[in-house]
């Protein structure tokens, strides 16, 4: 029983990583984006932006979920991260309101991603 528990905290750092790491490319290449959009910054920037969106469209593939699942417990993680990006990056510190809505949709990405169901197999294992 140990056994099988470790591999499913395995299993969900491997997620967990897979998320933070799209979160970071999608956030940063936005970000990267954005300065040179709105900040006047070097076109440098957006091309560079372009680039890791792109990548950030390649890693939840490594995902071993249904796309709409991914996707949508995706952005439960993109809503923290982006509101500890504000804070980090752009010294805005999250209100309450925003600690809030970020808590709900943890609560959302936990109940989305990582409940036991029935059917485990994505559609690529289905023969």
């Amino acid at each position: 029983m140990v056994n099988r528990d470790r591999i499913s905290w395995n299993k969900i750092l491997i997620s967990v990583f897979f998320f933070l790491s799209a979160g970071f490319c999608e956030i940063g290449g936005g970000y990267l984006v954005w300065l040179w959009l709105r900040e006047d910054m070097s076109w440098i920037l957006g091309v560079l932006g372009g680039f890791v969106l792109f990548t950030y469209g390649i890693i939840p593939t490594f995902q071993p979920h249904h796309f709409h699942r991914i996707y949508s417990a995706y952005g439960g993680i993109f809503i923290v991260m982006a509101l500890l990006w504000g804070w980090v990056i752009q010294g805005i510190r999250p209100d309450m309101f925003d600690i809030i809505g970020a808590i709900i949709s943890l609560i959302g990405v936990m109940i989305i991603f990582y409940m036991p169901r029935k059917n485990k197999l994505i559609s690529s294992e289905r023969k």
